[in-house]
């Protein structure tokens, strides 16, 4: 397959680059910034598939901003919907296969025990509005060849995230103050990108006109934001004392759903994946960064 990559610089793009290096099988694939295709216009989406053929478009370029995209409804809707949609068209039109990368935000977070894929959806704020649209944009257009996976508390070695935050704040406090009751689950950029790596190549992604469906993708487990960051610091070893507090008191632009664990039974039994636990993941993450923060120093 010829594969093609959106948002090489997020996360989960760096995340795959790392992997198919390793795996000398980076050959079979293009990755794209935002400077080479900018989800934001649609005369650059409709200009670059004009001279570029692919077997299969991964696509982990979004509008992530969360609060940002209570402002800026518009900008959060060009790239998670409209984008979304023509980058649809474009794959049915030419008989592409198509995985894209969404979200729990989707869904309110009213639920008691972790969702499933056929539960209803309902977000609370515009980011996860714009990628429900995103989604059903798809559905809509491609009743074959798409799956959308949606995951959660996305982290990695690379750029800003949750883990970043914390061990450069643990550095400089002696106390932070972390949300406890917002309940998910953290997922590590490596473990999702490899499920996806794994996926392409299974004979049950390769079936043809494949029926169009979303699975669900995070690390097993859950935690609050409040054990998460306790884990970071405890791993860390870093002289910081993380105390809890409630939603109302840090309050944010975008309102967040308070449950929102996903089941991955689906996703892990019809591709036959190991899904490893987060704080196992976090370790692995973890001793990446010091790794690469003593090689630095070097």
């Amino acid at each position: 397959m010829f594969i093609l990559v959106t948002g090489a610089n997020g996360q989960l793009g760096k995340s795959i680059i790392s992997l198919v290096k390793q795996q000398k099988t980076i050959d079979s694939f293009v990755f794209v910034t935002r400077d080479q295709l900018d989800l934001s216009s649609l005369s650059n989406i409709q200009n670059f598939f004009a001279t570029h053929n692919f077997d299969l478009i991964i696509n982990c370029a979004a509008y992530t901003a969360v609060d940002k995209a209570e402002s800026y409804r518009e900008e959060a809707d060009t790239v998670n919907h409209i984008a979304v949609k023509q980058i649809a068209e474009i794959a049915k039109n030419n008989n592409i296969k198509l995985i894209h990368i969404s979200t729990d935000f989707v869904y309110d977070g009213l639920n008691n025990i972790p969702y499933s894929e056929s539960d209803a959806t309902s977000p609370l704020n515009v980011y996860g509005e714009t990628k429900l649209d995103g989604e059903n944009a798809i559905l809509a257009i491609m009743k074959s060849n798409a799956m959308i996976i949606r995951t959660s508390w996305v982290y990695s070695e690379y750029g800003n995230n949750f883990v970043a935050t914390i061990l450069r704040l643990s550095q400089k406090s002696s106390n932070l103050n972390i949300v406890s009751d917002q309940i998910g689950t953290p997922t590590f950029a490596r473990d999702l990108g490899q499920a996806i790596l794994d996926i392409i190549k299974s004979d049950k992604f390769n079936v043809f006109k494949k029926k169009s469906e979303i699975y669900h993708y995070s690390n097993e487990g859950k935690c609050s934001w409040y054990d998460f960051a306790k884990e970071i610091v405890r791993i860390s070893n870093a002289k910081c004392t993380i105390s809890p507090i409630n939603t109302e008191d840090y309050p944010t632009a975008a309102k967040r759903p308070k449950l929102t664990v996903m089941s991955k039974e689906k996703i892990s039994k019809e591709f036959d994946l190991k899904i490893i636990s987060w704080k196992e993941s976090l370790k692995y993450c973890m001793n990446n960064l010091s790794t690469a923060s003593t090689l630095n120093k070097d």
